[in-house]
Formats: structure tokens, sequence, C-alpha cells
């Protein structure tokens, strides 16, 4: 998002957080609710429009966001959204963006409070690793013609009982409402939604042979050191590494494998 549209989401933010920070606040309620608002403003391409309209003044649009949400949603979500669309936004499709970012951000702030944040990254870690693996099962997920109960049915034989309630509702939202994103970038995106939940940085560690704890204690430690912030560790395992690690912050790469080594070695002497 660029110029208004970040400003927006940063007050937005700092709303939900006040509302979630409350201990009566419901947040996985007020994530469904923001998440139904998301649909309806995804599908109704002139309300939204309406509602992000910079000629029109803001209390008038919170005002028809009161009116339409009313009996609807509960009043903690009405109150997010009618904030939101007293804000300017650079393009209409950024709110429905904004408001599917707090829906997730609200889900994750229920797992929090639980004290299951740390598995529901992992797991969400580990199902992208399973898809990206598994063509038919990302052919399932993904098949538009498929209905959305089949889809439903399927990841709750995948995810129901095995994996956090949160990681199983966000993973869900995902499949059966896409928006136009891949399945691998929108689990990379609640993954780092996730991390920054915490405050966190996720380093995405390649190793050939598992890591001790010993061992991920060490690299978080000299992660965090190097950069500033508290970091979270995905490990991936592949013995195609040779040795050594590979380790992806961000876009930035910190290359420590054997096979990159041969590989830089090879390329110094065909130069």
């Amino acid at each position: 998002m660029n110029g208004a549209s970040r400003e927006a989401l940063a007050a937005a933010r700092e709303r939900l957080d006040a509302l979630t920070d409350s201990t009566s606040a419901d947040a996985a309620k007020l994530a469904d609710e923001l998440a139904a608002v998301t649909a309806l403003l995804d599908r109704e391409v002139s309300l939204r429009r309406v509602l992000t309209d910079p000629a029109q003044a803001g209390e008038a649009k919170a005002g028809l966001a009161q009116r339409l949400l009313d009996g609807q949603v509960g009043g903690q979500a009405i109150d997010v959204v009618s904030g939101m669309v007293r804000s300017r936004w650079s393009q209409s499709r950024d709110l429905v963006d904004a408001l599917e970012e707090l829906a997730n951000t609200a889900d994750l702030t229920a797992a929090q409070k639980r004290g299951a944040l740390d598995d529901v990254e992992d797991e969400l870690f580990r199902f992208g690793r399973i898809v990206s693996s598994n063509t038919e099962l990302r052919a399932a997920l993904t098949d538009r013609a498929a209905a959305t109960s089949a889809k439903v049915e399927l990841l709750h034989r995948l995810l129901g009982g095995r994996a956090d309630a949160t990681t199983e509702r966000l993973v869900t939202r995902l499949v059966t409402a896409p928006r136009g994103r891949s399945l691998e970038s929108g689990l990379e995106s609640l993954s780092k939604l996730a991390a920054e939940r915490r405050e966190r940085l996720v380093a995405v560690v390649t190793s050939a042979v598992p890591l001790s704890d010993a061992q991920k204690q060490r690299l978080g430690a000299a992660l965090a050191k190097l950069y500033g912030r508290q970091m979270h560790l995905n490990i991936d395992v592949d013995p195609e590494v040779l040795g050594g690690i590979r380790v992806q912050v961000g876009d930035e790469v910190i290359n420590g494998s054997i096979a990159d080594r041969i590989e830089d070695a090879g390329r110094r002497l065909a130069s």
C-alpha cells in the first residue's frame, strides 16, 4: 500500500490493538465478523467505492457502514469498519486488503492470548511445505471448479484435531477466499503476520539434517544480535544442502552450505 492507504492501515491496526488488548474482547469472534465484512466488500465493488470515495465526508461514510452492518456484526466490528471508512484510501481495494489483514490479526491475537501463537506460526509454515511438495493436495485446494464445502471438509480432515483451531481457521479462510493470490503466497503472508504479532522476524533455515535445540538457540541468538530483533526460526530439512545451513530473512539470504560453496567454486573456475 502507498500513501494514504498505508497511513489508514496503520491507524486501523492501532484501533484493533486497543480493542483486542481488553481482556473482555472476543478476538476470535471479531476475526470472523471482520472476515465477513471483507467478503461483502470484496463482492460488492460499487459499495466499497462509495465507502472509499474521497469526495464523500468521512462521517457520512461511517454512518452508511453502521446502517449496513447493524444487526449483521457486533459493535466492535462496526467500530473498526467505521473508523476505517473515515480514513482516506489510495485505492478502494486497499480497504478490503486492510480488513482482511485485521481479521487475520484478530485471529492471531486470540491464539496469542491462549499462549498458542508459536504453535500457529510453526503449523502455518509446515502446512506451506506440505502444500508445495504435494501437487495433488495443492490442486484439490485451488481447484476453482471444486465446491467450497469439499475444500472445507478436506482441510478439516487434514488439520482438525492435529493443528490449533486458529491455524485451521486461517487456512480455511485463505483457501475458500484466496482473492487472487496463490496458496503459497497467502500462507507466507500469514506466517509473516504471525511473526509481526510477536514483533519478530521470520528466518527460514534450511539444513541437511535436523538441528538440535542447542543449535537452534545459538542460531536464533546470533540472528537476533545481527538484526536487532527477536527471531522466529522455521526449520526445513533438505539433504541436498550437503551440510551447513542456508538462512533467509525476508529478501536477504545467508548461505553457509557446502553445496553453495561448491557451486561458487565452480563458477570461479569457469571464469
